[in-house]
């Protein structure tokens, strides 16, 4: 896998943040398929974020498929391909957080899931690039709105 955060990550916008800087450090996955990165060190000013740690984790990790799908066979009468099967990708961020002051940490979840169908790594790479950079681009520009939603509800 090419998934390879440089240390430190620059974060994306956010409202009352100050260029946020993350430091990680390569964790062990719990996935054979999968990278891990958890963080070690901020930068920037984020007012009362915490680090990594076992009560409240603070990783970013990306899996590949663990059995790659491959392009079936076309129908010899009709030359359809019927089922066409596809490869998931996930990138997950976990991070502490408090439900209410004085109680346990709980964990939130970002997941991102990919699901490119079966061939088109070849048919199309251009079209698959293109989806990825549109995608992680509108989560990028869009940053602060979405952590303001995620405080407001309001979308």
């Amino acid at each position: 896998m090419t998934f390879a955060l440089t240390s430190p990550l620059t974060g994306a916008a956010q409202t009352g943040f100050t260029s946020p800087l993350y430091t990680h450090v390569q964790d062990q996955n719990p996935s054979p398929n999968g990278k891990q990165f958890a963080v070690t060190a901020l930068g920037g000013t984020q007012a009362g974020v915490i680090i990594h740690s076992v009560a409240a984790p603070f990783t970013i990790a990306s899996f590949k498929p663990a059995v790659f799908r491959q392009l079936g066979k076309a129908n010899p009468v009709t030359g359809v391909i019927s089922n066409i099967l596809r490869n998931v990708y996930k990138t997950n961020t976990r991070k502490g957080v408090l439900p209410l002051a004085g109680q346990a940490y709980q964990q939130m979840l970002i997941t991102t899931t990919v699901e490119i169908p079966a061939g088109a790594d070849l048919a199309d790479p251009s079209n698959v690039r293109a989806a990825y950079s549109a995608h992680i681009g509108a989560l990028s520009q869009q940053s602060a709105g979405l952590g303001d939603t995620g405080i407001s509800g309001i979308l």
